[in-house]
């Protein structure tokens, strides 16, 4: 989850000034979390919760956890639909297919015990909002990049199993960069980011490559850095300055989520010792 939240801090300053090079400096005293950090906090720590998930529960604690951070947060980005949504006296969905479902799915990508959890809670996480098919097939894109990400670990079945079953990656970034602009859809700015990490050397490199696409900046370099963290994981120093950005609750919140889910992998780890 910390790719995810460094890539949307690192892209925060970028989403509305939009650059179209790698060399820039990746952490200024201007960057911030957004709502990028916000939701996937939440995300993670309903995910983490337990060890296994029913549908209807799992989707009424997200609702619920989502409605109290965003409010906890109100001024870190929202777009105007989801605004509304966080306000609604109901929890309908409401169709929406941009790259939110996207951005903030990466615990999933990490809890999940196989590729077909991955790609289910991913769907269950998507349609509290985003319950268009284009919605939902980013969320399920992305979590099951980390999950092979973090278990593969090889790019070519990656890149295979994306164009397969979710997005056509027929493109290259040196040959859409000069054109690319703003799209926050989910076909639009989804397989971008992957292909942002599919053609990486490290993790500052998937995310130097999404900023340079001079697009929405700080999602896609949340999207390529969960992917990136899963595959090649984050220098020390890159992770210390990630939580100097967060407050005392986004730290709170960050760390009672990464203690779940190392106690859930020890525990994982014991059942095959047994």
């Amino acid at each position: 989850m910390l790719g995810a939240i460094l890539g949307d801090i690192i892209g925060s300053i970028y989403e509305y000034q939009p650059i179209k090079t790698k060399d820039f400096e990746l952490l200024t005293t201007d960057n911030h979390p957004t709502d990028d950090t916000i939701m996937t906090v939440a995300v993670g720590l309903v995910t983490a919760s337990r060890e296994h998930h029913e549908e209807e529960e799992y989707k009424r604690n997200l609702v619920k956890f989502m409605r109290l951070l965003g409010k906890e947060f109100p001024d870190a980005g929202y777009g105007m639909r989801f605004s509304r949504w966080l306000c609604a006296e109901d929890s309908a969905s409401y169709h929406s297919y941009g790259n939110g479902s996207a951005m903030r799915v990466s615990p999933v990508g990490w809890f999940a015990s196989s590729l077909a959890e991955a790609e289910q809670l991913a769907r269950w996480s998507a349609e509290v909002t985003h319950d268009h098919p284009d919605g939902v097939r980013g969320a399920q894109a992305v979590a099951a990049a980390i999950y092979m990400a973090r278990t593969a670990k090889d790019i070519g079945r990656i890149r295979g199993y994306i164009s397969s079953y979710y997005f056509p990656l027929d493109f290259r970034l040196n040959k859409i960069r000069p054109s690319y602009s703003y799209d926050e859809t989910s076909t639009g700015s989804v397989p971008q980011a992957i292909e942002c990490f599919l053609e990486s050397s490290s993790y500052e490199d998937a995310v130097r490559n999404a900023v340079s696409l001079g697009g929405d900046a700080d999602t896609q370099a949340c999207i390529a850095g969960s992917i990136a963290e899963a595959y090649y994981g984050i220098p020390a120093p890159l992770q210390k300055a990630a939580m100097t950005y967060m407050d005392q609750r986004l730290t709170r919140l960050f760390l009672a989520y990464a203690t779940r889910l190392y106690q859930r992998a020890r525990q994982a780890a014991g059942a095959k010792e047994g």
